[in-house]
C-alpha cells in the first residue's frame, strides 16, 4: 500500500477498520466518520440561543446530532501509568503529519519490553519503523512545532488530540494526532513516564510514591469500618464507605460496580474485600482529567511536593506570591492521606479536593467583597434595578405581595419600583388599578398598604447592600393621598430620607453632578414626578407619561419591533404626539423627590440644544425646558424614563449621543408592555448604550436574570457596578455598536478550554427519559456586538453524569469591561434539548488557569457538585487589536504589515496641527509593544509552547536541554547592566542555540521597551493635554473654521475620539512596561528555581527583582481604568 493510499482508507488487514484491532479501554468505535471532526459541533448553535446569528436563522433543516469520541462510562478508567503502559502495548491507530503536508495513518504500538515504539504499515522494514524510547528527549502537547504550525493541513486536525516526540541529539519531532484527547493524553503520560522511569514498572513493582500513598490510604479507610478484622465488609458499608470518600458520586453506581466485581470474579456473597474495595474506588472515584494534569506536574510520581505545588500555582494558576509555607498549607488541608500530609506530599485525591475547593472556582474571590471606587458620581454606575417585583405573577393577573419586595432586597438591586394606588379608607395601597381588582375576589389576599410596604423596605432595605436604595414611585394617587403617602414616607424612613433643601425658589445642595454611593450610604432617595420652580402653590400639575413607546416626538408613525425578539413577528407603531396625562400633584410629595422623573422628551431636548449653535433659542443658555423641573445646570438630578423598544433604537441610531447623554444623566429602561408574562429583555443590549438603571423582573428567572447576577457580582453584590471608563469621562469617544476595536481600551484574547463536566444532574422534568443523558456545553459571550459570539461542544453521547470534552475555544474582546461569559449545559434531544444548569461570570472576574465552574439551576440556585472543569487564559491581543490565525508564527509579521492606531481629521487647522504631532511617538509607541509580543511569542514557540504559555513555563521547558547528569549546565544567567541574559558555558546543539538566540532577542525587546517608554509616554500625553485646552472652545473654533450642523458634530466626535486614542495608547504603553518588567522578574525567579543560576551570581537578582517588585505594587495600586482600588 503506497503512503497516499494509507492515508485515504480506514481499513486494513481482513477489511476490518484498524481501530477494531486494538483493545485499547477508552475509545467506542465511530459509526459516522463525520463525528470525528470536531468542527461540526462548534459550527451550529443550540436552537435557543439568546444571541442572535443572522447566518444561523438562515440555514434551513434541523441540527445534526454529534457524537464524542470521550470515554464510555462501562469502559475501564485510566487512573495509573501501568494502565497507560498497557494501553500503548495494545495499539492504537495515530495520524502521522509530515513537514511535506502530508497524513498518513499508522497503528503505533509499544514493544512488549517497553524500550521503543514501533509502527506499521511502513516502507521501512521492522528495525527501522521503531523509535527507542532512550531517544526520547521530551514530548509536547497540542500543535508546538513547525510541522503543525507551518503546514496547512495540521490546521484541521483538532489541537487537543496532538502531540509531538522530540528525540535525537537534533531535536527531530514525530508528529502525531490521536482519534480523541483521551488517546492523546494517555500516550503523552505514558511516553513521559517511560522517559523519566528508565526502568519499567512491573508485576512486582509497588508502583509510584503517589500510587502506594493512596493503596495505604484506602487501607486505613477500609479498616475503620471493617470491626470485625476480618478482611472483608458488607457492601452497604463499603458503598457507605466509598460515598463518604468521594461526596457527589451516586451509591447506584457505586453498587452497581461492586455487582459487576462479584460476577466477574463468580462470587456468591455479597460482602467486600480490601482489593475489590481499592479498585471499586480507583475506577469510579479517579478523575481521568486530574490524573493526567497530575502526572504531567508531578514528572510522573502521581504526587506533588511543595516545589511542584509552588510551581503550579505560579505557572498555571497565576499566584506569582505563592510561597512553600503557603503549599504545604494546602497539603495539609487537603490531603486525605496521614503520610502524605507528614511528608508535605500532595496525592491524587488530594489534588482532586483541592480543585475542587472554593479556592479554585473560576470566579475570583476579591469580587466577592466591594473592589471597586464608589467615591464617583452616582450617574457612573450600573445600578441592581427591579420592575414591579411586588407581582409574584404576570402583569395583568399577578397579585401584590411583599415577598418579591423582600427578595429584591436580598439580592442586592438598589432601585425598586412601588406602585401606589388610592385606598378606600384614605389609605394608598401597593399595585396598580388592575392589580388591586382580584382582591375583591371571593377568597383573595386582603391588599397591601403602602405603610406595610414601607416598614418592610425600611427594616430590610441595606443588609445585603449599605449603599443608596432608590424607591421609583409610579403613584396614581389622589393629593389628599399624595400628603398621607408623604407623612409616612418622613415617618417610616426619618433620617435615612435624602430630602433636597430648597431656598428662596432655588435648589441649593444640588451641584453639577450626583454625590456618589459612598456619600449616600444608608440613604433612600425619591424618584419620582416633581412640580416645576415656576409653580408656587401647594399643589400643580404635571405630565405623566407611562405608555410604553407614548409621547410620539422624533418617533411617532414608526414600525417598531421590541430588539431582540424581532421573530415573535410582535410590530408596535409609534403613536402621533397626543396631549399627555395631567397628573394634580401636592407639593409635600414633591419636596420630597430628590431625583426627578421625565420621558425621552429630556433626551431629545438636550440632544437639540447641543446641536444648535451658541447664542441661539435652545440653547445651554436657555434656563430650562418646559418640562423640566431643573435648570439645565442641574439636568443630573433628573431620570430619563425609557421603554425597551425606543432605548432599544436610541442605542442602534444615536449610540453616541446616548452615550454622552449618560455620562451625567441617569437613564431607566423599563420592559415592554407587552411583557405581559413578566418577561425579561436582554440587559446587556441597553447596558452597551450606557443605560444605568435596566428594570428586571426578579421574580421571572431565566437567562437575562443569569447575566444580570453575572454583572452586579462584579462588585460584591452590592448593587452598584462601574461602567466602563469610555462611559465614564468626559471626553471619551465610545459607539454601542462597534464591529472593532474600543479606541483606547486594549484588546484581549480569551481561551477556554472545557475539560469535563462532573455530576450531572438530569434535566428537571425529564424522569421519562431514563437514566443516561447526552449533555453538551455552550459558551456564550455577551458584550459589545464585535465581542458576541457562541461555541459548543460536541455532545458527550450516553456519557451520564460525568464526561470528558478536552475542546479549546477562542474569544476575541473589544471591551473587556462589558463582557459576560455564559455556561450552558444541555442534554442533546431530537425533540428538544433540556436545560441542565448553567453558569455566568463577568470577565473581568475570571481566574486563570485550571478552575471549577459550579454550576446553577434555572432560578440561580446551586446544584449539588454539579461542575465543570475549564482551563482559562486572558492574553493582550497582539497588532493592535486584529485578530490573527491561530497557528501563524508571527515571526512572519513585518513591519511592514502593521495596522497602526490613527487620528481623525476634525476640519479645525489649529486642532489637526496639534495632533497631528502625535504620530511619530504613536508609531514608535506601538512598535514598542509589538516587538516585545512577538519576540516573546517567538520564544515561546521555539520552547514548544502555545502562546498564552507564561515565561516561567518557557524557562521549564528550557533547562531540561542546558542540564545534563554527567555536566553542570550549559549557560547560566547572568545580570547584564541589570538585565537577566543566559551566558553560554559549553557546547551547545545548534536547536539550543538557535532557542537561546530566541531568548536574547526576547530581553532585548523588553530592554528597548523599558528605557524608552516614558520619553514616548510623555510626548503622547503633551498632545493629549495641548488638544484638552481647545476642548472649552471647540463650538467657537467650529465656527470660525465655518462648520454647521452635521459638520460640527463631527468635528467634536473626531475630537473626542482621538483624546480617546491619545489616552488608552499611554495606558497601553504604561500597562506594557509594566508587564515587560514584571517578565524580567519571572525569568529570573524561573531560572533560579531550575537551577540555572550559579550561587556566585544569586545575590546579583536583587536589583532587577526589587525593581519589578515595586513596578508590581504601583501597578496593583493603579486604577487602570477598571475602577479598582
Amino acid at each position: 500500500m503506497s503512503e497516499r493510499e494509507a492515508c485515504g482508507t480506514e481499513l486494513c488487514g481482513e477489511g476490518l477498520p484498524r481501530a477494531a484491532r486494538r483493545s485499547g479501554v477508552l475509545l467506542p468505535m465511530a459509526e459516522d466518520a463525520d463525528a470525528v471532526t470536531p468542527e461540526a459541533g462548534k459550527a451550529t448553535p443550540r436552537r435557543s440561543s439568546i444571541i442572535k446569528d443572522p447566518m444561523a436563522q438562515k440555514t434551513s433543516g434541523g441540527r445534526k446530532k454529534t457524537v464524542s469520541f470521550s470515554s464510555m462510562p462501562s469502559e475501564k478508567k485510566v487512573s495509573s501509568a501501568a494502565d497507560c503502559l498497557a494501553f500503548m502495548q495494545c495499539g492504537c491507530e495515530l495520524k502521522k503529519v509530515r513537514p511535506n503536508s502530508r497524513i498518513y495513518c499508522r497503528f503505533y504500538t509499544l514493544d512488549t519490553e517497553m524500550a521503543c515504539l514501533r509502527w506499521e504499515p511502513s516502507k521501512k522494514d521492522g528495525d527501522r519503523a521503531r523509535l527507542d524510547i532512550s531517544a526520547i528527549r521530551e514530548v509536547r502537547t497540542g500543535k508546538s512545532t513547525d510541522t503543525f504550525r507551518h503546514h496547512g493541513p495540521a490546521e484541521q486536525l483538532p489541537e487537543e488530540a496532538a502531540f509531538s516526540i522530540i528525540y535525537g541529539d537534533g531535536y527531530q519531532s514525530l508528529d502525531l494526532v490521536a482519534l480523541s484527547p483521551d488517546v492523546a493524553n494517555i500516550w503523552v503520560t505514558g511516553l513521559r513516564y517511560l522517559v523519566s522511569h528508565p526502568a519499567p514498572c512491573c508485576e512486582g513493582d509497588e508502583g509510584s510514591p503517589g500510587s502506594r500513598m493512596r493503596r495505604d490510604w484506602l487501607a486505613a479507610e477500609f479498616a475503620l469500618v471493617d470491626q470485625d478484622g476480618y478482611g472483608v465488609v458488607p457492601e452497604d458499608t463499603a458503598v457507605t464507605a466509598i460515598s463518604r470518600l468521594c461526596p457527589g458520586i451516586k451509591e447506584t453506581k457505586v453498587r452497581l460496580r461492586f455487582k459487576e466485581i462479584q460476577r466477574s470474579k463468580e462470587k456468591l456473597t455479597s460482602h467486600v474485600t480490601l482489593e475489590e474495595f481499592q479498585e471499586a474506588y480507583c475506577e469510579l472515584c479517579t478523575r481521568p482529567d486530574v490524573y493526567f494534569l497530575l502526572v504531567q506536574l508531578s514528572k510522573d510520581r502521581e504526587c506533588l511536593d511543595a516545589q511542584d505545588l509552588r510551581l503550579f500555582l505560579e505557572t498555571e494558576q497565576g499566584l506569582s506570591l505563592a510561597t512553600a509555607e503557603g503549599c504545604l498549607n494546602i497539603v495539609h488541608r487537603f490531603e486525605p492521606s496521614a503520610e502524605g500530609r507528614e511528608k508535605g506530599l500532595l496525592g491524587l485525591d488530594g489534588f482532586t479536593r483541592y480543585l475542587q475547593s472554593p479556592e479554585c472556582n473560576l470566579f475570583d474571590p476579591e469580587h466577592q467583597h466591594v473592589c471597586q471606587d464608589m467615591s464617583l458620581p452616582l450617574s457612573h454606575y450600573y445600578i441592581s434595578t427591579s420592575y414591579r417585583s411586588y407581582l409574584l405573577e404576570d402583569q395583568v393577573h399577578g397579585h401584590a405581595e411583599l415577598g418579591g419586595l423582600l427578595h429584591a432586597l436580598q439580592v442586592g438591586c438598589r432601585c425598586l419600583e412601588l406602585g401606589v394606588t388610592d385606598g378606600p379608607e384614605g389609605e394608598p395601597l401597593l399595585g396598580m388599578e388592575h392589580n388591586l381588582q382580584r382582591h375583591h375576589l371571593p377568597g383573595a389576599a386582603p391588599p397591601i398598604t403602602i405603610r406595610s410596604t414601607l416598614e418592610v423596605v425600611n427594616k430590610y432595605a441595606f443588609v445585603t447592600s449599605p449603599y443608596p436604595l432608590l424607591l421609583y414611585l409610579c403613584q396614581h394617587c389622589s393629593p389628599s393621598q399624595q400628603r398621607v403617602l408623604a407623612q409616612q414616607l418622613c415617618s417610616i424612613f426619618g433620617s435615612r430620607l435624602y430630602i433636597p433643601s430648597i431656598q428662596n425658589g432655588t435648589l441649593s445642595g444640588r451641584g453639577s453632578q450626583l454625590p456618589s454611593p459612598e456619600e449616600l450610604k444608608g440613604r433612600v432617595l425619591i424618584v419620582g414626578k416633581k412640580l416645576p420652580p415656576e409653580e408656587e402653590g401647594s399643589e400643580g400639575d404635571v405630565s405623566e407619561e407611562e405608555d410604553e413607546i407614548g409621547g410620539g416626538g422624533p418617533l411617532a408613525g414608526r414600525r417598531m419591533t421590541i430588539p431582540g425578539e424581532e421573530e415573535l413577528g410582535v410590530v408596535l407603531v409609534v403613536p402621533p404626539p397626543s396631549q399627555p396625562h395631567r397628573l394634580r400633584l401636592c407639593r409635600e410629595l414633591s419636596e420630597l423627590v430628590a431625583v426627578a422623573r421625565s420621558s425621552s422628551r429630556i433626551f431629545y431636548s438636550q440632544r437639540a440644544m447641543q446641536s444648535s449653535p451658541p447664542g441661539t433659542p435652545g440653547t445651554p443658555s436657555t434656563p430650562s425646558t418646559p418640562s423640566s423641573p431643573f435648570p439645565q445646570e442641574n439636568i443630573c438630578w433628573m431620570l430619563c424614563s425609557l421603554g425597551e423598544g425606543e432605548a432599544g433604537r436610541l442605542a442602534s441610531e444615536t449610540p453616541e449621543e446616548l452615550v454622552g447623554f449618560t455620562k451625567r444623566t441617569l437613564t431607566r429602561v423599563r420592559p415592554s408592555s407587552v411583557r405581559l408574562d413578566s418577561s425579561n429583555p436582554n440587559p446587556q443590549e441597553y447596558w452597551k448604550g450606557g443605560c444605568q438603571l435596566v428594570a428586571l423582573n426578579q421574580q421571572t428567572p431565566g437567562a437575562m436574570l443569569d447575566l444580570h447576577r453575572a454583572r452586579f457580582a462584579a462588585n460584591g453584590c452590592c448593587g452598584f457596578v462601574l461602567r466602563p471608563a469610555v462611559m465614564r469621562e468626559e471626553v471619551s469617544y465610545f459607539s454601542a455598536n462597534t464591529q472593532d476595536c474600543v479606541p483606547g481600551v486594549p484588546p484581549q484574547t480569551l481561551r477556554v478550554k472545557v475539560i469535563s463536566a462532573h455530576s450531572l444532574p438530569k434535566p428537571q422534568g425529564a424522569g421519562a427519559k431514563g437514566e443516561v443523558i447526552d449533555p453538551y456545553v455552550v459558551l456564550e459571550l455577551h458584550g459589545v456586538p464585535a465581542d458576541c459570539a457562541e461555541q459548543r461542544t460536541r455532545t458527550a453521547a450516553q456519557n451520564q453524569d460525568d464526561p470528558l470534552f478536552d475542546e479549546t475555544f477562542e474569544f476575541q474582546v473589544n471591551l473587556p469591561e462589558l463582557a459576560l461569559l455564559r455556561f450552558v449545559v444541555l442534554d442533546d434531544d431530537y425533540i428538544g434539548d433540556d436545560f441542565i444548569g448553567q453558569y455566568s461570570i463577568a470577565l473581568e472576574c475570571l481566574q486563570p488557569g485550571y478552575r471549577t465552574v459550579p454550576l446553577l439551576g434555572l432560578a440561580g440556585e446551586p446544584l449539588p457538585h454539579a461542575s465543570l472543569f475549564v482551563h482559562v487564559a486572558v492574553t493582550n491581543r497582539r497588532g493592535g487589536g486584529k485578530a490573527h490565525r491561530r497557528g501563524l508564527s508571527v515571526r512572519r509579521g513585518s513591519r511592514r504589515g502593521r495596522n497602526y492606531v490613527t487620528l481623525r481629521s476634525t476640519g479645525i487647522k489649529v486642532l489637526d496641527d496639534t495632533f497631528r504631532s502625535a504620530a511619530t511617538p504613536l508609531k514608535e509607541a506601538a512598535d514598542l509593544r509589538e516587538n516585545v509580543q512577538n519576540a516573546t511569542v517567538s520564544f515561546k514557540e521555539q520552547c514548544g509552547l502555545p502562546p498564552v504559555a507564561n515565561v516561567k513555563q518557557c524557562i521549564q521547558s528550557l533547562a531540561p536541554r542546558l542540564q545534563t547528569v554527567e555536566r553542570p549546565p550549559g549557560a547560566y544567567l547572568a545580570l547584564k547592566e541589570g538585565y537577566p541574559c543566559l551566558e553560554v558555558l559549553g557546547s551547545l546543539s545548534d536547536t539550543t542555540r538557535k532557542l537561546l538566540a530566541a531568548y536574547d532577542t526576547m530581553v532585548v525587546a523588553h530592554r528597548q521597551l523599558i528605557e524608552n517608554a516614558d520619553a514616548v509616554h510623555e510626548r503622547i500625553a503633551q498632545v493629549q493635554k495641548e488638544g484638552m485646552e481647545f476642548h472649552e472652545d471647540l463650538p467657537r473654533l467650529g465656527e470660525k473654521e465655518g462648520l454647521k450642523g452635521r459638520k460640527q458634530s463631527k468635528a467634536v466626535e473626531s475630537f473626542a475620539w482621538n483624546i480617546t486614542v491619545l489616552k488608552g495608547q499611554c495606558d497601553l504603553l504604561r500597562g506594557a512596561k509594566m508587564d515587560a518588567l514584571d517578565a524580567l522578574r519571572q525569568l529570573a525567579l524561573a531560572c533560579e528555581a531550575c537551577g540555572l543560576v550559579a550561587p556566585s551570581a544569586l545575590h546579583g537578582t536583587s536589583a532587577v527583582l526589587q525593581l519589578a517588585n515595586h513596578n508590581a505594587h504601583a501597578r496593583r495600586g493603579s486604577a487602570q481604568g477598571n475602577g479598582r482600588v
